[in-house]
Order: structure tokens, then sequence, then C-alpha cells
């Protein structure tokens, strides 16, 4: 392995440990040093890769909003299976890389007032809601999902996933729920 992709590595490392971290204990309870230590690598050393607890933060809400940029349904493909296939996917992936689950949580954290206001701002222009709201409009259109505001139905979705998300977090031997029973809320 090269010294860059040593380095690499070492950045990937100080990244899950801190996003680990900060949704185990909280950004705030989380000190620098804790995420050394469990690295583990010296704090002085952390700071020759992240200039403070801050930057790593927004690294990682940066990770968590480049994340959620789907592709869109494209016309053909009926909405309701569009989202029956990006749950399914979305559950396998995450069971494979469950740092995804944390990601999902300190997106929700990262949103909150009295965080960093740099990362706060990145996390409130994932508009995921929106995005899916357009997305339910074209099924009540074609007849797959009920009739409703849109955009509470689309929150409801999200919301609905995110706690999902939490769960499968907090308890990794819970089996991933059938993407159907979460679409069914749609229709």
């Amino acid at each position: 392995m090269t010294r860059k992709e040593q380095k690499e590595e070492k950045r990937k490392a100080i990244l899950m440990t801190a996003l680990n971290l900060f949704v185990s204990q909280g950004y705030h309870d989380t000190k620098i040093s804790d995420i050394a230590g469990a690295v583990p690598m010296s704090v002085g050393l952390l700071f020759h890769y992240f200039e403070s607890k801050e930057d790593l933060l927004i690294e990682l809400v940066n990770m968590g909003a480049a994340g959620t940029k789907s592709a869109d349904c494209p016309q053909e493909v009926p909405a309701d299976a569009f989202l029956l296939g990006f749950l399914r996917e979305l559950f396998s992936y995450a069971k494979k890389q469950p740092w995804v689950f944390e990601m999902f949580i300190l997106m929700g954290q990262a949103r909150r007032a009295g965080m960093p206001e740099a990362a706060r701002n990145i996390a409130l222009k994932v508009d995921t809601v929106s995005h899916t709201a357009d997305l339910i409009k074209r099924g009540q259109k074609d007849g797959i999902f009920h009739e409703g505001d849109a955009e509470s139905m689309s929150a409801c979705f999200w919301a609905s996933v995110q706690g999902i998300m939490e769960e499968m977090a907090m308890n990794k031997d819970m089996v991933s729920p059938d993407p159907e029973w979460i679409v069914a809320m749609l229709k």
C-alpha cells in the first residue's frame, strides 16, 4: 500500500470513528481526544487530517448529503416500483455497510438547532421530501397512490425510513422490513 493509500485509509478510519461517536455520544459530548483514542492515533496527528471537530462534522454531513442524490425515476417506471426498488437497495446496502444507518441518524441530528451552523445549513439543503413529493404526485396521477397532500405523504414516507434506519442502527440483528409495508402507506 502506498503512502497516499495509507493516508486515505487513515482518513476514512477517522471519519467512520467520528460518525460512530457523534451518533452514540452526541456531537457536543464527543471530544477530539475521544476520536483520536478510538482510531487510534494522537490528537496532534488527527489535526493533520482535520483542523477541528467541526470540520469532521462538515465532511460527514457533506458525505450524507451526497448520498441522498439519487437518480430520477424514469417515466416508464411506475412510481411505486421505483420506491420499492430504492428501499430494497437502501436496506440491502446498509446491512452490508452499517455506517449508512448511522449516517441517517447524523443527518437528522445535523438539522437540529444548536448544531454548528455550517453543517446544519448543508443538512437543511437536503430536500428528499420535495423530490419524493413530485414522484408521489406522478403516482397519484397514474392512479397508483391515493389522493392527499403529496408533501405530507412524502414527509411521512421519509419519517418512516428515518425511524427504520435509526432502529436498525441500534439493533444490528433487526431484520429489514419489507419495503412493501412502507410503500403501502402511499397506496
